[in-house]
């Protein structure tokens, strides 16, 4: 491919990820994954009589992240390409209380009529090699626009609040690290991970024990 197409092809790419039709179907998308969580937040704190959903966010996949995802999976930088490959262009992420309120919630999303579960990976009961926990949800979310309804792809990640502390730290730390430290680091970062776990686990004993009461 000419050098003159791939610039073209590039700058489509950063124009639909900063202001385009995209932009507003990923917004509405958000919009209507926050309100999902909320609603569902509200239905198990009538039944459970405590908040499952502590907190949750809602972000566009900046460019600099997708070209750098393109470039990791040796895709061209192309606007059909990132839409077709990429599954969390558009992503929200909830964090719950107790590590058995992920599993309540995901099972109250996968009764949504106008949600299509793509596919579901279970970081949290098969972490990944560096300690990574979570639960990523790939949804077809049914939106609204322009008078049709139009299915929106969404990641929506569950996790706890100790695993969301362990993902941002390491996040910060993965672009300090030194070629020759990489290693040695890598394997403290388990350790953590590990630690994570059992304080996860603890807690849920803890409220199962207060729970029979």
């Amino acid at each position: 491919m000419k050098k003159k197409d791939k610039m073209k092809r590039k700058e489509n790419l950063q124009r639909m990820l900063t202001d385009s039709e995209f932009t507003v179907k990923g917004k509405c998308a958000i919009s209507l994954m926050m309100t999902k969580l909320d609603i569902i937040n509200t239905f198990l704190l009538m039944k459970y009589n405590r908040n499952i959903i502590q907190m949750k966010t809602g972000r566009l996949k900046e460019y600099d992240s997708v070209c750098k995802k393109l470039q990791k999976k040796g895709l061209e930088m192309d606007c059909d390409v990132a839409l077709e490959k990429i599954n969390d262009l558009i992503g929200v992420r909830a964090i719950c209380s107790y590590v058995d309120d992920i599993y309540r919630v995901t099972d109250l999303l996968e009764e949504q009529k106008d949600l299509r579960i793509v596919k579901v990976k279970d970081y949290i009961k098969h972490p990944k090699k560096s300690g990574y926990q979570s639960l990523h949800m790939i949804l077809d979310v049914a939106i609204a626009f322009q008078k049709e309804m139009q299915w929106i792809r969404v990641e929506l990640q569950l996790r706890t609040a100790a695993m969301d502390y362990w993902a941002n730290l390491d996040h910060q730390l993965r672009y300090k690290r030194g070629e020759k430290e990489t290693d040695m680091i890598d394997e403290e970062l388990q350790q953590c991970a590990a630690v994570i776990t059992q304080l996860d686990q603890k807690m849920l004993k803890v409220r199962k024990k207060i729970d029979k009461m």
